[in-house]
Parts: structure tokens; sequence; C-alpha cells
């Protein structure tokens, strides 16, 4: 089973290369437990997109420390590989979003696999989760969401941008995005739209679990949305909205998975305090080795 760790975002908010900051008790980072995670539960290939000055830098840092016996691709993120169909804009520098980066490890992903961040702590249950679905489902339309209850993924220092799953029978129905969610006091509220959202929503995180189907799919949608794009130079392509896409068109059906697991992220810099605490206690309860890689 593969493991596709998105790694190329730049941490604007965050004010440094958040993938790459050193929060565990020995200086681990975020994404090495999801790595960590993801091995217990029989992943054995571990995909990272990330960027070009970045890949070497990933490559010597991670390969020593993961078992042996675990495939790593580090795969760049490339402006400049797209379809064939779409020409090279010489004034594009900024990466082509989400769905892109996902459509760029088509050449090393050829089964089923699962994507998430770089810089969010899914927990071990989540990774279980994945795993199990990935063994048990036979259906190449068939994907699957890992959600997260919306109360467990906001954040103290700020505003936060989530997608609340709208499900029926256990399947995913709707991502309704909201772009500014905030507690205030006993109440959760989208300040960008005025809705007030509920503690138990679930919501994504961008933790999909899909099949070697994806990469026919997203080429066709970033052909598609290319078109479409009002700002050549800085307009992204998403991966939700593409699956949201594929779901209204009733190209696939995505499976709502609850968790069952604990989240948090560094949206903000003053969320590495609280990281660093929840690594910790993680690591003193014995959840995680210490230190993580032997």
């Amino acid at each position: 089973m593969v493991l596709l760790v998105m790694s190329a975002g730049s941490g604007s908010r965050y004010g440094k290369l958040k993938q790459f900051d050193d929060l565990g008790p020995n200086k681990e980072f975020l994404l090495e437990f999801s790595i960590y995670d993801a091995i217990q539960n029989g992943f054995n290939h571990i995909v990272l997109i990330t960027k070009k000055e970045n890949k070497d830098y990933l490559n010597d840092y991670l390969r020593p420390r993961i078992p042996s016996d675990i495939k790593i691709d580090v795969i760049v993120q490339e402006v400049s590989n797209l379809p064939n169909s779409i020409p090279t804009d010489p004034n594009r520098i900024k990466p082509w979003g989400t769905a892109h980066a996902v459509w760029c490890a088509k050449d090393v992903i050829k089964t089923g696999f699962a994507i998430i961040n770089a810089d969010d702590f899914y927990d071990k249950n989540a990774f279980k989760n994945a795993a199990n679905f990935l063994k048990s489902n036979p259906n190449k339309s068939t994907y699957a969401l890992i959600t997260y209850k919306l109360k467990n993924t906001l954040s103290e220092f700020g505003t936060v941008s989530r997608g609340v799953c709208k499900e029926k029978d256990g399947k995913l129905t709707s991502i309704i995005e909201h772009l500014e969610i905030q507690r205030k006091e006993d109440i959760i509220i989208d300040h960008n739209s005025g809705n007030t959202l509920h503690e138990e929503d679930f919501v994504s995180m961008n933790y999909w679990v899909c099949n070697e189907s994806i990469f026919y799919y997203l080429e066709e949608y970033i052909i598609k949305m290319h078109n479409q794009l009002e700002n050549i130079e800085k307009d992204e392509i998403y991966l939700p909205f593409a699956a949201q896409n594929l779901l209204q068109d009733n190209t696939i059906e995505i499976k709502v998975i609850d968790s069952q697991s604990k989240w948090f992220g560094v949206t903000y810099a003053e969320d590495k305090i609280a990281a660093v605490k929840n690594l910790k206690q993680y690591t003193d309860n014995g959840d995680y080795p210490s230190p993580l890689w032997n």
C-alpha cells in the first residue's frame, strides 16, 4: 500500500516551512509520525511531493531513518509538468495546487493509495481505517474520505478553512467549503459566510483514499480547469474540488469513514507549542518510541 504525502506548501501563515519543523521530542518532523503510523498499518511505499529545492534534502533526511524495506520516492511538483495539451506558461512560478500535486505522482503509483498533508497529525486509527479500506475495496470507482469532527480541528490562534461533509448512507454527497471558521465562546462560526456550524460536523482534512484510476480523472480535470483559470499566474487547481466534481458527475462514489482519531496541525506559529506538547505526551505514554526510528 502507498502513502502519498503532500509536502510542497510554503507555510505563509506559519512563517516558515512547517513540514520541516522539528516538533517531535527528538526533533522529528510532523510527517515522520504519519509515516510511522502508516508503516505500522501495512503501508510499504512512501511517496512525497515537494518543491525542487527540497527534493534532495527530504530524501537524504528520511532514507537513513525509515526502515530499508520501505520504498521511498520523492517527487517534484514541477510547474512545467502538465498534460500534453496544456502549453507551458513562462510567467507561471507558483505550483498548480493539490490536484496537480497528486497527478504528478502518476508515474510511481500503480495501485491503491492514501493521501495526506505533511503538516497535519492524523493519529494512528486513521491509518488503520484507511488501510482496512484499501485492503477490502475491489471497486475502482469507489474512493474514501477519512473525516474528523469539526470541534477537534480548530485553532485557538485564528480562523481555519474546512470542508464540511454531507453524507447519505455512509457516502459523501457534498463538501461545503467554509473559509474563516473560529470558535467564539460556545459557538463555532464561519466569518466568511456567517453560518453557524456544529461541533459534531464531520470535516475533510485532506485525507483521501483512492486508487490509480484517479490519475486519469485528474488529468481530464486539470485540462478542463486550466482553460477556466482567470489568473493564469496565481490560480490553483484543488483536489477537493476535483473530487466533488467527479462525485457530481457520478464518475466515482466516496465513502465517508470516521477517523475515530484526534487531529492537530500547525496552521499558525502559535500552534507549534501545542503540537510539541501533544507529541511529547504521546511519546511519554508509549504510543511512539523515542527516538522514533531505531
